[in-house]
């Protein structure tokens, strides 16, 4: 597997970006570079305008420019603060891993600085830049896109970093299997009786939902039974994203007999449209979930989900992260998933569903 910071096309040597390097991409004096990126002053200077600094900032993310003080700082010691990006903290989900990071960079003698990215490109950009500006060891990232576009100011800057939760190809990640939990979801269904399936397919962008979302189809798939191209509905992993997918589907004439949600609060959403509709979860629509969170098994009528270890995801994210630190390969670690059945499925109904 492909080593933190060392890159895939053989970039591990590459040459540190210096003030020069911004300057000359952005089209500016040095000493106005250094004024925007160092916060130093030359007496009787003009500020950059905020044009001129955004545009500076845009460049040294782009080439990964550290600023001197803080690359010194980092070959001489460490600062002991391992920085986290999570989407959102007000997620069930991302809270729980980061309990298990923040638990475990302890252990080892590690403060964390935890930082929200929102799902946003530009705040996502952000936290880097003020992780690294407060001079962290290394990086836990749980908010990395697919294709891997928004790693690639780390890999340039040498800063030691791991994925959580969310994989992006071969950067050194720990994640569910979440194929192999999409495969599970599918393979209740189909015994069940289910041939005609919806997916709320959470973000388009993220790695944990594209894959729970592919082991799922392919599943059906090979069963002979093809999930429709226009059942597979992107939606946020919250309730509000999930009840909106739900809704879109079931409301259709010909709609599923049953859903998988890529996540819990995603299908709880779905839940609140059944109810909305006059619908009986696990009678007349199936309704699976992702990750088993603490409230799954206590709803009105409990959730039938895909169990990911949450908690000892994140911790084993912090050793990766210690390893990958001390000069060691980095890997890809996916965790095992668990079928949790309960009450939200069950055989397929007929033809009629008691619309």
């Amino acid at each position: 597997m492909t080593a933190v910071g060392q890159g895939k096309g053989g970039r591990a040597g590459a040459r540190r970006a210096t003030l020069a390097t911004v300057a000359d991409l952005a089209g500016y004096h040095v000493s106005t570079v250094s004024r925007v990126l160092n916060g130093t002053t030359v007496p009787g200077a003009r500020s950059a305008s905020s044009a001129a600094a955004e545009r500076i900032r845009q460049v040294a993310r782009e080439v990964g420019y550290v600023p001197n003080a803080q690359a010194a700082a980092l070959r001489r010691q460490r600062t002991g603060m391992v920085g986290v990006i999570m989407a959102r903290m007000t997620d069930t989900v991302a809270a729980t891993i980061y309990e298990g990071v923040e638990r475990a960079a302890a252990e080892h003698g590690y403060q964390t600085l935890v930082m929200n990215s929102w799902d946003d490109d530009e705040t996502r950009a952000r936290c880097v830049d003020l992780l690294m500006a407060h001079g962290v060891d290394a990086l836990i990232h749980g908010d990395a896109l697919a294709d891997g576009s928004s790693l690639q100011v780390l890999e340039r800057s040498g800063l030691p970093f791991v994925l959580v939760n969310r994989g992006a190809g071969a950067y050194p990640s720990v994640t569910a299997d979440d194929r192999g939990g999409g495969r599970q979801a599918a393979e209740h269904l189909l015994a069940l009786g289910h041939r005609e399936v919806g997916v709320l397919a959470g973000l388009p962008y993220a790695g944990n939902a594209i894959e729970r979302t592919r082991g799922f189809c392919e599943t059906f798939a090979e069963a002979g039974h093809p999930v429709r191209p226009d059942r597979v509905v992107p939606t946020t992993f919250d309730s509000a994203g999930g009840r909106t997918g739900a809704d879109r589907l079931l409301r259709a004439g010909d709609g599923p007999t049953a859903l998988f949600a890529v996540s819990d609060a995603a299908a709880i959403g779905a839940l609140g449209s059944l109810r909305d509709q006059g619908l009986h979860p696990g009678r007349d629509v199936s309704v699976v979930g992702f990750n088993d969170m603490p409230i799954a098994g206590d709803l009105t009528v409990p959730l039938t989900t895909v169990r990911s270890p949450m908690r000892e995801i994140g911790e084993r994210s912090v050793a990766l992260l210690l390893a990958v630190m001390e000069g060691e390969p980095g890997e890809v670690v996916r965790f095992p998933t668990e079928l949790v059945v309960r009450e939200t499925t069950g055989p397929a109904p007929g033809l009629t569903r008691g619309r």
